[in-house]
């Protein structure tokens, strides 16, 4: 077999993990991993505290990590199974052994926030100053695309900058979607030519586009607006857009509410939005339709990522409680279809979560916005509930499993 056979061979291996994760692509939302996902800030409340103001940073330039060297001097390829994630506390991404830890960063620009993998490799990640492609097999950034929105400010980190939040790749990989953050006002939604690297257009949408994600067929973008309580469904062929609202608990409290939509993950069996809130309830909501229902949920905390398998169990990150009076702790809620709920304890706040290609374990990032964050990764065996510390990255948000 030729290197290039080789290479097309793991190819096709990786598409076939990630469809059968779910995450095509933010997927797990395995939307690639979907990530989408890829991508989280966390504040809920209005008004930033003074660690989270925004620091202005200098623009990262290009990347100078370098990867290892194979034993014939070129570069040795990423590993499979190697964890990719989104420093938020940095301008980088980091590859991570999930046995081992860090292996390598790449720098890919300001604050990078959600990122997703397509099947050829490429990486696409939503930072401060425009969408970063990285080639994850070799470790290099091949390019950053910068965004149309305007009144974004400087790039700058903090919970509550300008530019790319959540991001998908539809399912055929032609288009990559980023929601991006628009300072003070609505954001949109870009949709970026994977081939080209030009942005192709634009949709406005709420809030703070916390996630985005794709419906299986492609028919439709979902941008989930964390601040205006909402779901906005867009048209990736004519960029129109429609509202959903997704307010469980009402809109009192406008921006200063912390009962906000967050994550969504789109249901394989039937195409509906999972959106889990405060461990006590699912929206599940029609977007065809916009009609909602309401199922009960067990972990009574604070909830953010989420992740869905193919066979349609939920995972669904809590980050701790709101009133530490009457509310649990951070944790891993693993929802089955069923709707029977496995919460799993996690020690501090954490913020997104992908899964192992075999379904067995699931990596939850510790880059928590607010007071609280950690640089690693919790690993979760999720048939024992065993949990395992991993340093890794820089306050990491976005996750995927290359």
């Amino acid at each position: 077999m030729t290197r290039r056979d080789a290479k097309v061979s793991r190819l096709h291996a990786k598409a076939s993990r990630r469809r059968a994760q779910g995450r095509i692509p933010r997927t797990l939302s395995a939307a690639a991993v979907t990530l989408t996902a890829a991508a989280l800030l966390a504040s809920c409340s209005q008004g930033e505290s003074e660690a989270d103001a925004p620091t202005t940073r200098t623009p990262s330039a290009a990347p100078t990590a370098q990867a290892p060297e194979a034993s014939d001097g070129a570069r040795a390829e990423t590993p499979e199974g190697t964890l990719l994630v989104a420093d938020f506390g940095a301008d980088t991404v980091t590859f991570v052994d999930p046995g081992k830890g860090a292996i390598d960063s790449v720098q890919v620009g300001t604050a990078p926030y959600g990122l997703t993998v397509g099947e050829d490799g490429r990486a696409w990640v939503a930072t401060a100053e425009g969408v970063a492609v990285v080639d994850t097999d070799q470790r290099k950034r091949l390019a950053l695309i910068p965004y149309e929105t305007g009144n974004l400010g400087e790039a700058t980190g903090g919970e509550y900058r300008g530019g790319g939040m959540g991001i998908a790749l539809a399912p055929d990989g032609d288009r990559v979607y980023v929601g991006v953050n628009v300072p003070g006002g609505n954001g949109t939604v870009e949709a970026i030519d994977t081939r080209s690297l030009k942005v192709t257009g634009t949709a406005d949408v709420g809030r703070r586009p916390f996630d985005v994600d794709v419906s299986r067929d492609g028919s439709q973008v979902y941008a989930t607006d964390h601040d205006s309580f909402d779901v906005t469904v867009v048209d990736p062929d004519s960029m129109d857009t429609r509202r959903i609202e997704v307010a469980p608990y009402g809109t009192e409290g406008g921006l200063g509410s912390w009962l906000k939509p967050h994550y969504t993950a789109v249901r394989p069996s039937d195409g509906k939005l999972l959106l889990p809130f405060e461990g006590e309830r699912l929206v599940v909501v029609d977007p065809d339709t916009g009609r909602s229902t309401i199922e009960r949920m067990t972990a009574n905390t604070h909830q953010h990522g989420v992740q869905i398998t193919e066979d349609g169990t939920l995972l669904a990150v809590g980050t701790g409680p709101i009133d530490p009076s009457t509310d649990e702790g951070p944790s891993l809620t693993v929802r089955a279809p069923d709707g029977k709920e496995k919460v799993i304890p996690l020690d501090g706040p954490h913020e997104d979560v992908a899964v192992s290609a075999d379904g067995d374990t699931a990596y939850v990032t510790g880059g928590f916005t607010r007071d609280g964050y950690w640089n690693g990764i919790t690993v979760v065996d999720l048939d024992s509930g065993d949990t395992r510390r991993l340093a890794a990255g820089e306050r990491p948000l976005g996750i995927a499993v290359l």
